[in-house]
C-alpha cells in the first residue's frame, strides 16, 4: 500500500483495539497535516477522517463559544453516484448529516472552559462504509480524537455507541440486519466519568429498559475512549495556551447593588405575560442606572451579560435553596394543559396543543404512495411514507426574525418528534398513505419540540390515522448545586431551560417509551439522576396523555372527506410492465383517462388514488388494471367489444389488447349467412371462452351463453 511521508516532520501513530468483533483503529500522521489535528478512524471497511482547526485569538466580540461541528457524507464512501439527473456532486448537507453533526456537537460543547472565545471546527467526512454500522459513532471518536491533537483546552476524550433490543436482548452497537429487527435504537456518548448525551427512539421500551440501555452503553464506550488516550500518551500534544472572557468584578458589584431586593419580584409570577414584563421592564431599568450612574464605563453588551447571569443566578438559587420555579410551580408540577382538534377547515387533520404560553399547531395530509420522499444518501436508498417537520418563526418568541428556510434546530427538533410518533404510525400495508405531519411552534417558552408531539397525535387522530397508542412528551429540567444537591423540574420553560443544567425529553404512549434525547451544560450526569428523571418524566407524561384523551379519545372512524381515497390490488410482478407500457404509455393514459393517481410496488402491489369527488375515476382505474393483469380463464364469460368482422367471424376483444375469434358458427344455434346481419364494428357482446389453443388463440361462443 505505502508510506506517506509527513512533510512537515509531524508523529505518525496508529493505536487499534479490538470493539464489538471488530478492529477498530486511529491514526495520525497520514492526511491533512495542516489542520491542527487530524485522525483517521477505521472500523470494519469504515473509514472516517476527523479534524480539527482552532482559532489562535478569541473572535472578537463574540458572546458565545463558536464552535462548529460538521458532517461531511460523501457518495463515493459507498461506491455511488448521486441519482439526481442534473447534480452529480454533493451539495448541501442533508437531513441525516445535519442530525448526525448535532449528535456530535451535543456532547463536545460542555467540554470546554465556559468563556472559551476562539473559533474551534471540527469536521468528520465519511470516506469509505460499508453500510453496516453506524459511521456518526465513528465520526465522534474521530473529532474527540482530532480536538485532544489539538491542545486545546478540551475535558475530552469523549466517545459514543449505538444500544439496540432484539429479542429483548440490549445489543452493543448493533450492525444493520440488527437494527432491522431492534425495537430500541439508541445513541449514547459521554466521557470516562459519565453520561453527556443520549438521543433515541424506540418502540415503548419500558423505563428500566431504558436505563439499562444508557448503563450498558457508558459501559460499552470505556474501549474507545481508552483508546483515544493511547494515542495522546504516543503524541503527547503540548496545551495551547488561551484567554477566557473576564468578568468585570466592578460591573458585577455594581450589578448586584443595583438588583439587591429587585430581582426577586421581576422574575417570580405565575403569569408569563406578567413575568415578561417586569422582566424586561428591570432590564430596561438596568440599562438607563448604567447610564446615568457610569456613563461610558461599561458596554452595552457586557451590561446585558450581566444582568443574564445575575437573572440565571437567582433563578439557580430560587429552585436550590427555596424550591421554588419563576411561575411558583411545584418541582414535578405541569403548566395549564388546553388543546382543540379539528380547527382548521380544509386540512385532513389539526390540532392545537397549548401547554402555559407554549403553543403548537399542527396539521396532518394525506397523501397517495407516489408523494412518498425519496431519501437518496451515500448508503441505501429508500423512501419515507411519515415524515414530521418543524418551524420556529420569530413572532412565537417575539422576535423580528427573517423567514428562511429550517436550520439545524429546527431539523433536529423535527427529527425528535417524528421519532416519537413514527412508532404508532401503522404499517403501509394497513393504511396505504403518506402522512406529512407539520408542527408550526406559533407561541413559545419551552418544550416545544415536546409540543409538538401532543399535537401531532391529536391531529393525526383528528385526520383519522389508526395510530396504535396516542403519544405525549415532556421536557426534564436540572439544576444541580455546588456540593451535590439537585432538583429535577418536570415541564420546564424557557428561563428553567435557559438557567438548568439539562434538557432531557421523553415522549411515550401508556405502554413505554418511544423517543428520548438529552443535552446538558454540566460535566455529565449520574444514573441516579437519570432514573429520577425518567420515573418523574412518566408521570408528567400519564397527566398531559389524559388531558389529550380528553379532547379525541381515539382516531375518528372516517378520514377527511378532503383526503383521498385509496384502494389496493396484487397483481403478478412479471404483469408490471403490462400496467406501465412502453415508456409508461399505458400507466400514464389510464391516471389521463380515470383521473386517479397509480402506483406500483416492486412486489406487485398496486395502490390506485382518486380526491375527493372521483370514487367512479378510481373503480374505472382498479377495472382496467385487472384486465391489463388478469388472464383470461377458459369457461368464463366476458363482455367484449367487437373490433373486426371478417367473413367467418368477428374478433372481439375481452381485455385490453386481447381479443379471440367469436366464429359464425358460434353466433347462434341456427345458421347464420352473413356476419354482418348480426354484428357490426363496436358492439358490444357477451361471449365465453371456450378454448385456448397451443398458440395461445381464444375462440370464443355467443350462443354458448345463450344456452347457460
Amino acid at each position: 500500500m505505502g508510506n506517506i511521508i509527513h512533510p512537515l516532520g509531524g508523529a505518525q501513530e496508529k493505536v487499534e483495539t479490538q470493539f464489538q468483533g471488530k478492529t477498530l483503529s486511529i491514526e495520525t500522521g497520514q492526511m491533512a497535516f495542516l489542520a491542527d489535528g487530524a485522525v483517521t478512524v477505521t472500523y470494519g471497511d469504515t473509514v472516517v477522517l476527523g479534524t480539527a482547526v482552532v482559532g489562535h485569538t478569541p473572535r472578537e466580540g463574540a458572546d458565545f463559544f463558536p464552535l462548529l461541528i460538521d458532517y461531511e457524507e460523501k457518495m463515493y464512501a459507498s461506491g455511488k453516484i448521486s441519482g439526481s439527473r442534473f447534480i452529480k456532486r454533493e451539495g448541501r448537507a442533508s437531513d441525516q448529516a445535519t442530525l448526525a453533526a448535532r449528535l456530535i456537537d451535543r456532547p463536545i460543547r460542555p467540554l470546554f472552559p465556559k468563556g472559551y472565545r476562539n473559533e474551534v471546527q471540527g469536521v468528520a467526512t465519511v470516506l469509505s462504509t460499508d453500510m453496516q454500522h453506524s459511521t456518526e459513532i465513528l465520526g465522534m471518536a474521530a473529532i474527540s480524537s482530532a480536538l485532544s491533537l489539538t491542545g486545546a483546552p478540551f475535558k475530552g476524550p469523549i466517545a459514543g455507541v449505538t444500544i439496540g433490543m432484539v429479542d429483548n436482548e440490549l445489543v452493543v452497537f448493533p450492525d444493520t440486519q440488527q437494527m432491522e429487527q431492534s425495537d430500541l435504537n439508541l445513541t449514547v456518548a459521554g466521557t470516562r466519568e459519565a453520561i453527556m448525551m443520549v438521543e433515541g427512539g424506540a418502540n415503548e421500551v419500558d423505563e428500566d429498559t431504558m436505563l439499562k440501555a444508557l448503563n450498558l452503553a457508558h459501559e460499552s464506550i470505556q474501549p474507545i475512549i481508552d483508546l483515544q488516550e493511547q494515542l495522546m500518551e504516543k503524541i503527547k500534544p503540548e496545551p495551547v495556551e488561551y484567554e477566557l472572557a473576564e468578568e468585570d468584578p466592578e460591573l458585577e458589584q455594581a450589578m448586584e447593588e443595583f438588583l439587591r431586593d429587585k430581582l426577586g419580584s421581576a422574575i417570580r409570577h405565575e403569569d408569563h405575560w406578567e413575568r415578561h414584563r417586569a422582566f424586561n421592564n428591570l432590564k430596561e431599568a438596568v440599562f438607563e442606572h448604567f447610564a446615568s450612574e457610569h456613563p461610558d464605563k461599561f458596554e452595552r453588551a457586557h451590561i446585558e451579560e450581566s444582568f443574564e447571569k445575575a437573572i440565571k443566578a437567582e433563578i439557580r438559587r430560587s429552585i436550590l435553596q427555596e424550591h421554588t420555579r419563576p411561575d411558583n410551580r411545584k418541582p414535578e408540577e405541569i403548566r395549564p394543559l388546553s388543546s382543540r382538534v379539528g380547527l382548521l377547515p380544509r386540512v385532513h387533520g389539526s390540532g392545537l396543543f397549548t401547554r402555559g404560553a407554549t403553543q403548537v399547531l399542527n396539521i396532518t395530509t394525506l397523501a397517495s404512495p407516489g408523494y412518498a420522499q425519496v431519501i437518496d444518501t451515500m448508503e441505501e436508498d429508500e423512501r419515507k411514507h411519515f415524515m414530521h417537520h418543524y418551524n420556529f418563526p420569530g413572532y412565537s418568541t417575539g422576535e423580528v426574525k427573517p423567514m428562511r428556510s429550517p436550520g439545524r434546530r429546527e431539523i433536529g427538533h423535527g427529527a425528535l418528534a417524528e421519532r416519537a410518533l413514527e412508532p404508532m404510525i401503522p404499517p403501509q400495508e394497513e393504511f396505504p398513505y403518506v402522512i406529512r405531519s407539520v408542527s408550526e411552534v406559533v407561541t413559545s417558552n419551552g418544550s416545544t419540540s415536546m409540543a409538538s408531539v401532543c399535537g401531532g397525535t391529536m391531529s393525526l387522530m383528528d385526520a383519522g390515522v389508526p395510530i396504535k397508542r396516542p403519544v405525549s412528551g415532556i421536557a426534564m429540567g436540572l439544576m444541580m448545586g455546588e456540593d451535590g444537591e439537585y432538583e429535577i423540574l418536570s415541564d420546564i420553560i424557557g428561563g428553567e431551560d435557559f438557567s438548568g443544567d439539562m434538557d432531557f425529553k421523553v415522549a411515550g404512549t401508556s405502554n413505554g417509551i418511544t423517543a428520548v434525547q438529552m443535552d446538558i451544560k454540566i460535566e455529565g450526569i449520574t444514573s441516579e439522576i437519570m432514573e429520577k428523571a425518567l420515573a418523574q418524566a412518566q408521570t408528567g407524561r400519564a397527566h398531559i396523555l389524559n388531558h389529550m384523551l380528553e379532547t379525541i379519545a381515539e382516531p375518528r372512524s372516517d378520514l377527511s372527506s378532503r383526503a383521498p381515497r385509496i384502494v389496493q390490488h396484487r397483481i403478478d410482478p412479471d404483469k408490471i410492465r403490462d400496467v406501465i407500457g412502453k415508456g409508461g404509455e399505458t400507466i400514464n393514459k389510464l391516471i389521463e383517462e380515470t383521473g386517479a393517481q397509480i402506483d406500483i410496488e416492486d412486489d406487485g402491489l398496486v395502490y390506485i388514488a382518486a380526491e375527493q369527488g372521483n370514487a367512479e375515476g378510481a373503480q374505472q382505474a382498479l377495472e382496467r388494471v385487472k384486465a391489463l393483469t388478469t388472464e383470461p380463464e377458459v369457461g368464463e364469460i366476458y363482455e367484449g367489444k367487437v373490433v373486426r368482422l371478417m367473413e367467418y367471424g368477428a374478433f372481439v376483444e375481452i381485455m385490453p389488447g386481447k381479443d379471440g375469434l367469436l366464429h359464425i358458427s358460434e353466433l347462434n344455434e341456427g345458421h347464420v349467412d352473413d356476419i354482418n346481419d348480426e354484428l357490426s364494428e363496436g358492439d358490444t357482446v357477451k361471449v365465453k371462452l371456450i378454448s385456448i389453443d397451443d398458440m395461445g388463440r381464444l375462440k370464443l361462443s355467443r350462443k354458448a351463453v345463450e344456452d347457460k
